[in-house]
This record gives structure tokens, sequence and C-alpha cells, in this order.
């Protein structure tokens, strides 16, 4: 049953269970919903990196840190279309480009996005953008184009929020959520766990997707890469039964929408992949990139899904 009541209490009680029964319930729910046995693959680019005016305490592409990544401005239609279209031959069905900036302004810019949204549409792949905040206009237009999902995470509870953002206010993004709503996009809405957040800050953030109503279609999970130059540089590494514990506790508070394991899966043992997807994860994000970040490549996660008797989705929406 798919609820949007569920309390912080609840959620801790959940996490807290034995392992063993977590983890049966979370792929109880999972097989209730989806076939167990398949992985939806997005590949995700930035197609306009750096220089953005945030001050998000993880993100290397902050102008407030030095961090060594290179700027340039919205990419060249023909590289971004070469680009998905490499994607897709890889056997992705999603194709999501993001753009660091604090939001989407209206002019030349978006534009050239709504021009990158029908192009790789037409390949026929889901197109997911992530742009910062949209006006219900914005979003309207995106549609139009033939924009499929928007990226916009929470990133943590809003009760830790301040502690890693401050240019940007939790109600904001809630504010660009209810845009896309608004606007027929489907929500691809997660957080990042790592990041000096405690156990009920994690819980807080399942807890606010789960009170949307519809919840995202897609729930990206990060762990944290660390990079040199931002605040979060020295955090310790997310303990890997924690971090399955909260994959399963997403699967079973939001049982039809796909859990993806997103940035941090270079720290991810194949172990500790397989028992989330054990645990109700069923996407990730493809190549050997995340914007900035690293990510296992086409070649290690086609042998690990070999290796677990696995397949990624043929077939977009």
């Amino acid at each position: 049953m798919v609820r949007h009541d569920w309390t912080l209490e609840q959620l801790l009680e959940l996490y807290e269970t034995p392992f063993p029964d977590l983890m049966y319930q979370a792929q109880t729910v999972h097989r209730d919903n989806f076939t167990p046995t398949e992985v939806q693959r997005s590949t995700l680019l930035s197609v306009k990196t750096g220089g953005c005016p945030e001050d998000c305490a993880y993100c290397p592409q902050s102008a407030h840190y030095d961090t060594g990544v290179e700027r340039h401005k919205v990419l060249p239609k023909e590289v971004v279309l070469a680009q998905a279209k490499s994607a897709q031959r890889e056997g992705s069905t999603r194709f999501c480009m993001g753009a660091a900036w604090r939001e989407v302004r209206d002019g030349k810019d978006f534009d050239e996005i709504l021009e990158l949204v029908r192009g790789v549409r037409n390949l026929g792949m889901e197109v997911c953008c992530t742009l910062g905040m949209l006006t219900e206009d914005q979003a309207a237009r995106l549609k139009d184009a033939g924009c499929y999902a928007y990226n916009h995470n929470l990133d943590t509870s809003p009760e830790y929020y301040g502690e890693i953002i401050t240019t940007r206010t939790y109600e904001e993004r809630l504010e660009t959520l209810r845009n896309v709503r608004k606007a027929g996009i489907t929500v691809c809405c997660g957080g990042i766990v790592g990041m000096g957040e405690g156990t009920k800050d994690r819980l807080g953030l399942l807890a606010e997707l789960s009170h949307q109503d519809p919840h995202p279609e897609s729930v990206p999970i990060n762990m944290l890469v660390r990079v040199e130059g931002t605040p979060l540089e020295t955090e310790s590494p997310v303990d890997p039964i924690d971090f399955v514990r909260l994959i399963a506790v997403a699967r079973i508070v939001m049982p039809k929408s796909y859990v993806r394991l997103s940035a941090g899966r270079t720290d991810m043992s194949d172990e500790m992949q397989a028992l989330c997807f054990l645990a109700g994860a069923n996407s990730i994000f493809a190549g050997d990139k995340l914007l900035t970040t690293p990510n296992p490549g086409e070649t290690h996660d086609r042998a690990l899904m070999k290796k677990l008797g696995m397949h990624f989705r043929e077939e977009a929406h």
C-alpha cells in the first residue's frame, strides 16, 4: 500500500529492524512492484559545468571552492547528441543533462537546453534535466520540448539542510518540485548521505520524500564523493550496512519508485551493490563519470550484472 504519512519514529523502527527481517520486507515489497532481476540504467552528462553561485558544501562545481573543475558553457548540440547516442548503444534508456546553475535563466541558455531536450527525445530516450530552480512557465516549456523527468534533490533533512547549503532554502527546492509536477513532468528527487548527518537526518530525508504525493518516480540515493577543496573533503565514509538499511527503508516507504544508486558507486564493493539490489535498488547511473566525479565504467557494470544473473531494462517509457 502506498502511504504518505510515514513518521520519523516509524522509519526509525523500520531502520532498526533485524537485518534479515528488514531485507525480507524490502525484497517482498520490491517483488510486488518490480521485476527483481531488472535494473534501469541512466546516463548523466554535464552539459554546462562549473561556476555555480550556490555554496553546497559537497559540490566541486560551486564557485565558492577551488576544486580544479574546468568551467564550460552549454555544450554544442552535436556533442551532446553524440554522447546520447553512445549511451543508448550501451543500453541506457534515460539520458540526463545537468547544468551548474542556481536557476536556469530565460534567453539563449534556456533556448539551447530546450533544443538539446528535443534532440535527445527524438532518439527515443527518456530525457531528464537538472538545471537548478525552475519557474512554472519554464517547467511547462521543458515539458513541451519532451522532457520526461526533472531532477531536483532535497539533499538531506530539513533540520540538517542549513549545515550544507545557505544560498537556497528548502522551501525553494520544494517550490521547484511543485512547478515540475504542475507541468506534468515526472520527479527525480533524492539526497546525499555521508555529509556529517546522523541517522535521523537520513531518515528525515526519506520521510520528506515519502510525504510527497505522488512519491517521486525516481529516488537517487547518493553516497558522498569526498572532493578535495570542498568543505566535506575529510568526512568519514558511510558504513556499508547503514547504507543498505537506508536503501531498504526507501524501498518499503516508496514501493513504486525507482530507487537509484547514484554517486559514490566507485567506493562500493560488488558485494555492497548486490546487497543494495536485494534491498530494492533497481536503477543506476552508468558511464565512467557523473557530472565531474568518477563512476564505474560500462565493462564493470555489465560484468556485475552477469555475475548476479541480472539484466538492464531495455525499453524507455
